[in-house]
């Protein structure tokens, strides 16, 4: 009636053609049994003239015309049929009904072909003649009962929520390019990946297991490589991405201009030796200011949320007098972190005539001093004691004597001195490692982001774990200096927990491109909602007494929801990019997996190189250091004190 026919006569027309199919039939029986029929008295005079006129049609000329005729009679009403739907009737169950039925029914004259009374053999005939025809009928009418919409064949509903993706491979002398598969209306499909524009930033997001390293940090890190870009890596379990990058150096040292030379920051094996307070890169007391803020919240992270409270700043200027004040002695001979720890633990008698020797300082030590003279203990030690505290946490000589050398500068994009460094923390040190780290972490940052330097990579591997306060205006800049960002976290309450909600907020909404592997709760939703929604279509069936409906319509629906998101198996990413003024990319949401060449990676594995040694140090050179560093600290008070008086 939908579609404008009339509903009744079309059923007349069924009827019909089924009752033709019925008389069809029994004109078969009767002429095909004729002779037990006359001797039960069932045949008429009247009726054998007419199958005279019949037969003369040819329409018995064979066994099978008729039955064929009457067969396909009673398939054409059958296909008019419309039962009543009911979804508890099978496919399966019908097709055999109507199988069964059918093979009877054609194949049921064969009964007459065997020996036995004519009489019995005809009434065993129509007996599967009629189950045949039954069969046949009751197959097929619940074959119009079906419900044919498969409303549960997709119960996670993933083709309908598949979506085209960027099939082509878009490069770059920056792009970080990632093969991948996904589904598209259930048909598997070749994709990319394409990072064309790392520098706005690259965020990457997975619980334990989900891949982040293996399927996306690694290939980062040998294809900025390959591409000749200089590189810093924090790598939080060392040296699971170091060693990748020092192979990657090996491989593609024709890429540079100038060969980067290699270096790492090891605290429990000691590599390389770096001061991150080099009077050099310490232009003025800002930078003294930055790195004082960076290594206190580093030891307190507590403090991040309560940055601007008195007992958080005062230790922080407290610390930042002393850097500067180091800074300015003997042109900075003695500016390292060792000694700013050590002059710290100074009795306040001798500490502060000793700062006072220096103008520049004078406002910062002003609050203690006057504290001091008036003899506000409480207050002093408020001030004063919580720094002495935390620093004197890292008051270790392995500590001491890395942090005291100087074999190389920060620099790392220098274009002279192009460098690779990796940074390695200990995941049962953390918290001492991560603010020492954090202090290198800030003074990279402030070298590399400026202009006419080369292109650089900067790799956060488990980024909550330290703390850098200006990751926002390093991406918000750093674009326009060639430096690509890459932030690895596990899930957005971490980074919540250790950066507050503000500054993880910051994070998460700053960076252009995303990768995510499985993420549930908050961060789950968040990303649902950041990447869109897509047209799905919907649709739903009614079932009443005389028939059935069925409604389709369209509606805007999340591309990746959430569910799906913590849903995740490894390897499995979703995200979005960035593109470029001069590569446009119209599909920037993606939902696929990444495809390693795992054999190729195990063997690639199997061949690296270890880090060679750089140096075997004695533990009595280590303790040495040490205690010269405290000697250090009486010549400072000898010199200064001495010249003052």
């Amino acid at each position: 009636m939908q579609t404008g026919e009339n509903e009744q006569a079309l059923r007349k027309i069924v009827d019909l053609t089924r009752i033709c199919s019925i008389v069809l039939l029994l004109l078969h029986i009767y002429y095909y049994l004729h002779q037990p029929l006359s001797v039960w008295g069932l045949t008429h005079e009247f009726m054998d003239r007419i199958m005279i006129n019949i037969i003369s049609t040819g329409l018995f000329k064979n066994i099978w015309i008729s039955k064929l005729l009457s067969l396909g009679l009673l398939i054409v009403s059958l296909i008019g049929a419309r039962g009543r739907k009911d979804e508890d009737f099978k496919l399966t169950r019908s097709l055999s009904l109507l199988t069964s039925g059918i093979v009877i029914f054609l194949l049921s004259h064969m009964i007459l072909l065997t020996d036995g009374s004519i009489h019995l053999l005809s009434i065993v005939y129509v007996s599967l003649l009629g189950t045949g025809y039954i069969l046949t009928l009751t197959g097929g009418t619940w074959l119009s009962r079906l419900i044919k919409l498969k409303l549960g064949g997709d119960i996670f509903n993933s083709v309908n929520e598949s979506f085209p993706q960027e099939e082509r491979l878009l490069e770059n002398e920056y792009s970080i390019n990632l093969p991948a598969q996904y589904l598209l209306k259930g048909s598997l499909r070749k994709s990319w990946i394409n990072f064309i524009n790392p520098f706005r930033a690259l965020l990457v997001i997975g619980t334990p297991g989900a891949g982040k390293s293996y399927f996306v940090i690694r290939h980062i890190i040998t294809q900025h490589i390959q591409k000749g870009f200089c590189m810093f890596i924090y790598d939080f379990k060392y040296d699971d991405l170091s060693i990748i990058a020092y192979n990657a150096l090996l491989k593609y040292t024709d890429a540079f201009t100038v060969k980067p030379k290699f270096y790492v920051i090891e605290f429990d094996r000691i590599m390389h030796r770096c001061n991150p307070l080099d009077p050099v890169t310490m232009e003025d007391i800002t930078d003294a200011s930055e790195s004082s803020r960076t290594i206190m919240l580093g030891l307190n992270r507590d403090w991040i949320k309560k940055q601007g409270d008195f007992f958080v700043e005062s230790p922080i200027n407290f610390v930042t007098a002393i850097i500067w004040f180091l800074r300015k002695h003997d042109g900075g001979k003695y500016c390292t972190l060792p000694h700013v720890i050590e002059l710290m633990q100074l009795e306040y008698s001798m500490l502060f005539p000793l700062l006072r020797t220096e103008p520049e300082i004078d406002v910062l030590i002003n609050p203690f001093e006057s504290a001091y003279h008036h003899e506000a203990w409480d207050q002093l030690e408020g001030q004063i004691a919580s720094a002495k505290i935390a620093m004197a946490r890292l008051s270790s000589p392995q500590l001491y004597y890395v942090l005291s050398g100087n074999d190389f500068t920060l620099d790392i994009n220098n274009p002279k001195e192009p460098k690779i460094v990796c940074m390695g923390n200990n995941p049962q040190k953390q918290q001492i490692f991560g603010a020492v780290l954090s202090l290198y972490i800030s003074r990279v940052i402030k070298l590399v982001n400026k202009k006419g330097k080369m292109k650089s990579s900067l790799i956060f591997d488990e980024f909550p774990t330290i703390y850098f306060n200006s990751i926002d205006s390093l991406i918000a800049t750093a674009r326009s200096n060639k430096v690509a960002t890459t932030v690895a976290v596990q899930d957005y309450s971490q980074l919540k927990k250790d950066y507050g909600r503000d500054q993880a907020e910051v994070i998460m909404n700053i960076v252009g491109n995303v990768i995510s592997g499985q993420v549930v709760g908050e961060t789950s939703k968040f990303l649902s909602e950041r990447f869109g929604k897509i047209v799905q279509q919907r649709e739903s069936i009614s079932i009443n007494r005389p028939d059935t409906s069925t409604s389709r319509s369209t509606q805007l629906d999340f591309a990746i929801p959430q569910s799906k998101i913590a849903s995740l198996s490894s390897g499995e990413f979703v995200g979005m990019v960035a593109d470029d003024p001069d590569q446009k990319i119209v599909l920037k949401v993606f939902h696929s997996e990444i495809l390693n060449d795992h054999a190729a990676l195990k063997k690639e594995e199997e061949a690296f190189h270890p880090i060679p040694t750089v140096r075997e140090i004695a533990q009595e050179e280590i303790q040495q250091n040490y205690f010269n560093i405290k000697e250090d600290i009486k010549s400072i008070i000898l010199d200064r004190l001495q010249n003052a008086s």
